[in-house]
């Protein structure tokens, strides 16, 4: 190694044995290959010229005091140091070299670099086969495999980037570097792990980077450690997958939930950085009051709503609405939607809050009944037909029924059913409306007379009658007469009923003329009899023959009474 030497530094010696030696140690000085110190007295052209003591002065040429855009990095009056090249004096001037002395200092950063890791830096230059070329004073080269701890999925993004590096190997005669910037990296890595461990404590909030993400949670860089954060502590609200949340690179802030030295193991949460939203839940939102909420979810029994992250309630889908026909949620609600509700229950052990919608909704039952008391009439539209009724639609979704005992007097069903068109309007008479069980009665039969009212005036004893038969029984046939009268032929009244079973005799719907023998306005009956109008009949048939046969005789006698009265008289 040369060593450096200030001559400017050099006190002036008075005595002439001071000056001789002076003199002899600054010609030993100024050897050629010795790096010595100097002042740049003037820039002259392409050459800079420096003062290097004893009155003796040499130039260095400029281009090796320029920067990389061409700059000088030297003015008058700078303090250098430069190598002496040679000894002969041309234009009275040493000739200089700082570009040696850069290159020896260089080398022997190497070197320290080499023997104790002292870490160098400079800029990627460009890609080769199997690494990069990095610039450090010298053209290093930069293995594939020592550029990062994980393997380079994108090489050409590390073109142009400065970074510090560590000396593997040199040969210095061929000047060949190769370094490792992963080497640096597990060292720092390794620092930063130490670090964590004598320092880390549970309940600690820390800053972390996102390394990865699984369908079950993150691993976050710690520094040095990774953390693993499942995905139920991301958030106190519902969460499908942490990529919901979280992004690779991001950085975020935890609290370290467990930790495990022996294992290295570490757990982090995001939500234990916030309380628990179920912690006073009953005092910021108490039964009855009104809130607003997003609905997350929808089932088949209704909807999730979240209220505020991890605090989510049910609308339970028979709090959707006073109309009991709807028994689907997504028919009144979309994901995504935002509601305003009502709380009707808490139950902090459960943590299950009970919504409602309908409440904050004026209950259209309590409206109906007020709007139509029992007796007056409404107008509907017919919704369908069933076999205990007809559903008559009204207002605000409300259906009402009229049993099938209330539309007519009748009781021929099918007669009943074919007059009345789904989407017809009818109208109906109010009997009674239930707000609390949600039942709505009304009557169509009810709208007309009783037409047992006025039964004696309209049917007499002896009457011959025609209508269909109802319902057949042991006893009897039932037969309607007019709507809602029916007259029972008892089985002893039926022609030719001895020993057989009505049923075989009659069908529903046939139809059948008989003679009233009976008619009671007071109890609703009226007896009808075949057997009374068959004898009725076979008399008539009787008395007409008989008729028929007098009047038959009294012709002949009229047509005999000329020939008989000439042979009276012949007689006579």
């Amino acid at each position: 190694m040369v060593e450096t030497v200030d001559t400017s530094a050099q006190k002036d010696k008075t005595t002439e044995e001071e000056m001789e030696e002076l003199y002899e140690t600054s010609m030993r000085n100024l050897q050629e290959g010795n790096i010595i110190r100097g002042m740049v007295l003037d820039i002259n052209g392409d050459s800079v010229i420096i003062d290097v003591g004893l009155k003796s002065e040499g130039k260095a040429s400029l281009s090796e005091f320029l920067d990389k855009s061409g700059a000088p990095t030297v003015h008058v009056g700078d303090e250098v140091e430069v190598m002496v090249v040679s000894r002969e004096v041309k234009d009275g001037l040493l000739t200089l070299s700082k570009q040696r002395v850069d290159g020896i200092k260089f080398w022997q950063m190497i070197d320290k670099s080499l023997e104790d890791g002292t870490p160098v830096e400079g800029a990627v230059v460009s890609e080769v086969k199997g690494g990069f070329i990095v610039d450090i004073g010298v053209d290093a080269f930069l293995p594939i495999s020592q550029v990062d701890i994980k393997p380079v999925k994108n090489p050409a993004s590390f073109i142009g980037r400065h970074l510090k590096y560590k000396v593997i190997k040199v040969n210095q005669k061929k000047a060949n570097v190769i370094v490792s910037r992963r080497m640096l990296l597990e060292e720092e890595k390794e620092r930063k792990r130490k670090e964590f461990w004598n320092s880390v404590k549970e309940g600690q909030v820390i800053y972390g980077f996102v390394k990865s993400i699984t369908d079950y949670g993150a691993f976050i860089d710690l520094g040095g450690v990774d953390g693993f954060l499942y995905v139920n502590d991301i958030t106190w609200g519902r969460i499908t997958h942490p990529k919901e949340y979280l992004k690779l690179g991001d950085e975020i802030k935890v609290k370290v939930m467990a930790i495990d030295q022996e294992k290295h193991k570490v757990s982090v949460s995001i939500k234990d950085l916030k309380g628990d939203p179920w912690a006073h839940v009953d005092e910021k939102y108490p039964v009855g009051s009104r809130v607003k909420g997003k609905a997350v979810g929808i089932v088949e029994y209704g909807v999730f709503v979240e209220l505020e992250p991890g605090l989510e309630g049910l609308l339970h889908v028979s709090e959707m609405s006073w109309d009991k026909k709807v028994r689907n949620p997504s028919k009144l609600v979309s994901k995504g939607d935002m509601l305003e509700l009502q709380v009707l229950d808490i139950d902090m052990e459960k943590k299950r809050i009970s919504l409602g919608l309908k409440q904050l909704k004026q209950d259209p039952w309590k409206e109906l009944a007020e709007k139509y008391p029992p007796g007056s009439v409404v107008r509907g539209k017919v919704k369908n037909f069933t076999d205990f009724g007809l559903f008559i639609g009204m207002e605000d979704g409300i259906d009402g029924l009229v049993h099938v005992s209330e539309i007519s007097w009748s009781r021929r069903k099918n007669v009943v059913a074919d007059s009345f068109t789904k989407g017809a309007s009818v109208d109906a008479l109010v009997l009674n409306i239930d707000g609390e069980q949600k039942k709505f009665s009304l009557s169509i039969k009810r709208l007309k007379e009783d037409p047992w009212k006025g039964l004696l005036e309209r049917y007499h004893v002896g009457d011959v009658v025609e209508g269909y038969v109802t319902s057949i029984t042991d006893f009897g046939v039932f037969v309607e007469i007019e709507e809602g009268i029916e007259g029972l032929i008892h089985l002893s009244e039926i022609e030719n009923g001895k020993g057989k079973h009505p049923s075989e005799l009659f069908n529903i719907d046939d139809v059948v003329r008989a003679m009233v023998i009976n008619v009671d306005e007071k109890d609703k009956r009226i007896g009808l009899s075949t057997k009374a109008l068959k004898k009725v009949e076979e008399k008539r048939e009787v008395s007409s023959f008989q008729r028929e046969e007098t009047r038959a005789f009294s012709t002949l006698g009229d047509l005999l009474e000329p020939a008989m009265k000439k042979n009276r008289d012949n007689e006579s």
